[in-house]
């Protein structure tokens, strides 16, 4: 959610941060704003802002909108609807203070009527605003000490970056709950909420921790705590380069990222599969074979599709490990004050490593004692540093606000896990040996799905008209019955319900008729005649029927046949249809597919 954009150096600014926005688009916004600092204390701040896309930002920068130094910003809406007034920077009466800020102030309302009270004119809606006045009303000499000065009023979450007339020399970032990374050039310095901004410049990042501020010059950095205590922020270098966050051909990063599945599926595998032993290496696990034996429970925590892969993931550690295992958002059971058991073990699941509902989770476990595992696909991100130990599914960048690519190799890491755990405690080696014989075989059976396409975009032409669907599986089909109805909506704005295939008699069955198809799926295993009774059941009342399954359904009016895999891995290939079905019936709706309404990639704020 919202993006943060900052250069200070030799080059002219303006394109810069507008190139850096354009990166970040992906994340989600409804307006955007630039500030730079003209050169000068005379000369001052100045800035430019626009309801709408960056586009529309870019078309009001005048000619000689010049500097060096800047700071830029997209921003969703939390506070005020979309507008110019409320898009970010926000600047101080004087023109003297711009701030752009990621996150939510809950104090703001609170904050705001003392500025009020004491003078100050908002020009905003926004919470941001408030923050911009404490900085410029601060009594301090330095940058540094007026926006730590600042902070102390605010409670909520931050990332921020300000810019001050009277030091020209400086951009001063601070984080709480919110992402920020510096990027290290030569003898200049950038500044993001994403390194999508800054890859195609530098690769050399640092990570802000929570807590922590930084000051970057041109020719240097330097990161201490918000109570002023230097810190020793080390670089690291970025694994994905500038070109992975290119469209690559295709018509919309959805497509390309679908289409990538079979690749990236063979990174998640690549270097962690043993076949002596019929297991896998899992090398930031830490988890050995004796304290794997002491895991009594597994609770996975995620949010939208990383928690529909969290229940996929709960299947197969039960299967494989048996283990009891299970899967809840993360926004639920941090606010149910949950008994937290020691011989419990805690995964956290996010596709960026910052989602704030799961990071806030893995916190609070971790006050408590908990032994908490990140399954991210961001290497050093918020999750991944919190984290005791973890496993990243190398996906590589995904620029498309819903997941696919990412969604499929965290169900895959999940099998990795699963097979680790298993042959730890009561897994054959002969059981080991045929999951790996499966794992094997998923990119190339991924491709075969892939080659549908045509099929599946002419099922989807006829699906667009549909005003509701219902999604339906049972046991290892009702996850992916979640997640493709949760892609559906998100993608092509169709209202779409999945229930468990059991609970059909139960209440739903009321709502079938013609007019409201059901996808159905129906994997070859030991509940393949249960679901085929359900089958029956929504055609007895006339309803619609496309099937996902491993054969030909009589019963459906459409199937989508997929390759077979080991029973466990199945649900890894079944979703890969249904991706392609709602990126095809939003493509013949017409819809934003890249940057779904009211959606961010990144969810920072609760």
């Amino acid at each position: 959610m919202c993006g943060i954009v900052g250069y200070i150096g030799k080059r002219d600014v303006a394109p810069l941060l507008l190139e850096g926005l354009q990166r970040l688009e992906y994340r989600g916004y409804d307006s955007a704003g630039i500030a730079i600092h003209a050169g000068g204390k005379a000369t001052g701040l100045k800035m430019v802002k626009a309801k709408g896309r960056v586009r529309d930002l870019e078309a009001r920068v005048p000619a000689r909108f010049k500097g060096s130094t800047g700071i830029a910003h997209t921003r969703w809406a939390t506070h005020g609807a979309p507008s110019d007034e409320n898009a970010h920077p926000h600047m101080s009466g004087d023109d003297k203070v711009a701030v752009v800020h990621n996150g939510i102030i809950d104090n703001a309302s609170e904050l705001r009527a003392k500025l009020s009270a004491d003078g100050v004119e908002f020009l905003s809606e926004t919470d941001t605003e408030v923050l911009t006045h404490l900085v410029a009303r601060a009594q301090a000499d330095t940058l540094e000490e007026k926006v730590r000065e600042a902070l102390r009023h605010v409670e909520g979450t931050y990332g921020i970056a300000v810019l001050h007339a009277d030091f020209d020399d400086r951009i001063v970032v601070a984080r709480n709950g919110s992402p920020v990374v510096l990027g290290i050039g030569e003898k200049e310095m950038f500044v993001a909420s994403d390194v999508a901004a800054l890859v195609s410049h530098t690769r050399q990042v640092v990570t802000l921790d929570d807590g922590e501020m930084a000051t970057i010059k041109a020719d240097d950095y330097r990161t201490y705590t918000t109570e002023g205590s230097r810190t020793t922020a080390s670089p690291t270098t970025v694994e994905w380069e500038a070109e992975s966050y290119d469209m690559g051909g295709h018509d919309t990063y959805m497509h390309k990222e679908i289409f990538e599945q079979p690749d990236a599926v063979d990174r998640v595998l690549r270097g962690r599969i043993d076949d002596r032993f019929s297991t896998v290496h899992l090398g930031g696990l830490n988890l050995d074979a004796h304290d794997a034996r002491k895991v009594r429970r597994v609770k996975i925590l995620g949010c939208g599709t990383s928690y529909h892969a969290g229940m996929i993931g709960a299947q197969m550690i039960e299967e494989l490990a048996r283990i009891p295992a299970d899967a809840e958002p993360a926004s639920e059971f941090r606010y149910r004050n949950p008994v937290v058991d020691p011989d419990t073990l805690y995964i956290a699941v996010s596709q960026s490593g910052e989602t704030y509902d799961v990071l806030a989770a893995v916190q609070e476990l971790k006050r408590k004692g908990a032994r908490v595992l990140g399954v991210v696909n961001v290497v050093g991100s918020a999750i991944a540093r919190e984290a005791d130990a973890g496993v990243y599914v190398h996906a590589g960048p995904e620029v498309c606000v819903v997941s696919t690519k990412c969604f499929t190799n965290t169900t895959v890491a999940f099998g990795l896990l699963a097979l680790h755990l298993g042959r730890i405690r009561d897994l054959s080696v002969s059981d080991g040996k045929r999951i790996i014989e499966g794992l094997r075989r998923l990119p190339g059976q991924i491709s075969e799905i892939l080659k549908q396409e045509d099929e599946i975009k002419k099922i989807a032409k006829e699906y667009a008209q549909a005003h509701s669907m219902l999604f339906i599986g049972r046991v290892r089909g009702y996850p992916v019955a979640r997640e493709a109805s949760l892609k559906l909506k998100e993608v092509s704005y169709i209202h779409a319900e999945a229930y468990p295939a059991s609970e059909l008699k139960h209440g739903p069955l009321a709502l079938v008729e013609p007019a409201l198809p059901t996808v159905a799926i129906v994997p070859d295993d030991d509940l393949l005649e249960k679901n085929r009774a359900a089958l029956e059941e929504i055609k007895a009342r006339s309803g619609k029927i496309l099937a996902v399954a491993h054969q030909e359904q009589e019963k459906a009016d459409q199937t989508i046949v997929v390759p077979k895999n080991e029973d466990e891995l199945d649900p890894i290939l079944m979703g890969i249809p249904l991706q392609l079905l709602a990126y095809h019936t939003a493509l013949a709706l017409g819809r934003d597919i890249d940057k779904p309404r009211n959606l961010a990639k990144s969810v920072t704020v609760e």
